[in-house]
């Protein structure tokens, strides 16, 4: 078999990902999408280990919780959860937060 001569290089996800949101959403969709890289850091390793952020329906977040005890816990820092991932995005992009029992991100 005969390679090819101009093979393609790679391509980080996070480019291609980043270029097709651009394409095919609202601004304020693609800036959404930071909350997987915020997560973490705004609301810290015990959430992040327990929690993760899944998808997005408008300006709901769906999240990903190991367990129902969990859910229970995030329901109390709900407001609080909303308010610091919007603070890091610099606007009012998130307005609920739904959990679900899901696998870990």
């Amino acid at each position: 078999m005969k390679r090819k001569k101009h093979q393609a290089e790679f391509e980080h996800i996070g480019r291609i990902i980043d270029t097709i949101i651009k394409t095919y959403r609202r601004e304020s969709d693609s800036q959404l999408v930071r909350v997987w890289s915020l997560w973490e850091t705004v609301l810290g390793a015990p959430i992040a280990d327990n929690a993760r952020p899944a998808a997005f329906k408008g300006k709901i977040l769906l999240i990903h919780v190991t367990s129902s005890a969990w859910i229970h816990q995030l329901q109390f820092l709900k407001k609080e959860m909303i308010a610091k991932l919007n603070a890091a995005l610099g606007k009012e992009l998130i307005e609920d937060l739904k959990f679900k029992i899901g696998p870990p991100g």
